[in-house]
């Protein structure tokens, strides 16, 4: 069996600082990780191949050359081996591009049972990259799965979270399913694991390599306009309190129950 798990690489939003406004995020020059809803996808791909024979995982990502030390963490994590479609102009790329590229890494890898995503990024949390990808490979899909169960060797029951409700599906492989951060608790690889990393097989394409012209894939970017990306405006009332710590204690107490944060 060989299950593709398809990784995006993000800003590291625990670092992310902002400009003197408080609003505009500073981008240039942050690290980069894996998104958390692509771990989950990875974690269940490797509890996969743990519990059952001949399994193969591949790690799938395109962006930029960065990926060649990110990914390095999902290889510790598991993965058997990645494939990274490098290219300059990837690292801005709409949902639509990235489906395309990716969909086409997909094809050229031949002979994939599973897709694994996760429902959303970190980033931009669009969550159309699964249902893309499904309808340029031309397979069914399942999505928001927060639980999986196998029914034979080629036919999976998968548990979907609706928000107020589940539904239980089943479907035949090949299939893109889309997981949520309930699915699992991602590992932290071990020291050894991460040595070991390095030196997994790691390929590396062009947009070339799979038959694409740059310029018809950064288009597709093209399509949809930011206008702006700041953080929610907040007023700050600068209340100071004076005296005595027990006196600003009791002062802070009864502001905050003034406020309907205390009752």
């Amino acid at each position: 069996m060989k299950i593709v798990v398809c990784m995006k690489q993000v800003v590291d939003l625990a670092q992310l600082r902002y400009k003197s406004d408080g609003r505009t995020p500073v981008l240039d020059g942050m690290p980069m990780i894996l998104g958390d809803f692509e771990k989950n996808a990875l974690e269940e791909a490797v509890r996969i191949k743990e519990s059952r024979d001949d399994v193969q995982v591949i790690a799938l990502s395109v962006g930029s050359p960065k990926l060649k030390e990110t990914i390095k963490e999902a290889l510790a994590m598991g993965a058997d081996e990645a494939v990274l479609v490098i290219d300059p102009g990837m690292g801005a790329a709409s949902a639509s591009g990235s489906s395309h590229v990716l969909a086409a890494a997909v094809e050229k890898i031949g002979d994939v049972d599973l897709i694994l995503l996760g429902e959303g990024s970190d980033d931009e949390y669009s969550g159309q990259v699964p249902s893309r990808m499904a309808a340029g490979l031309e397979l069914p899909q399942i999505t928001t799965v927060r639980e999986l169960e196998w029914i034979g060797e080629a036919r999976l029951r998968a548990t979907r979270d609706l928000e107020n409700t589940l539904e239980v599906m089943e479907c035949d492989l090949p299939v893109v399913i889309s997981v949520t951060s309930e699915m699992n608790t991602p590992r932290l690889p071990p020291l050894t694991a991460i040595l070991k990393a390095g030196r997994k097989p790691i390929q590396e394409w062009t947009l070339a390599d799979l038959n694409l012209e740059p310029q018809t894939v950064r288009s597709q970017s093209d399509e949809i306009e930011a206008l702006s990306n700041l953080a929610p405006a907040q007023d700050r009332k600068n209340v100071m309190f004076e005296g005595t710590i027990g006196e600003q204690v009791e002062a802070l107490l009864r502001a905050l129950e003034h406020e309907g944060v205390l009752s």
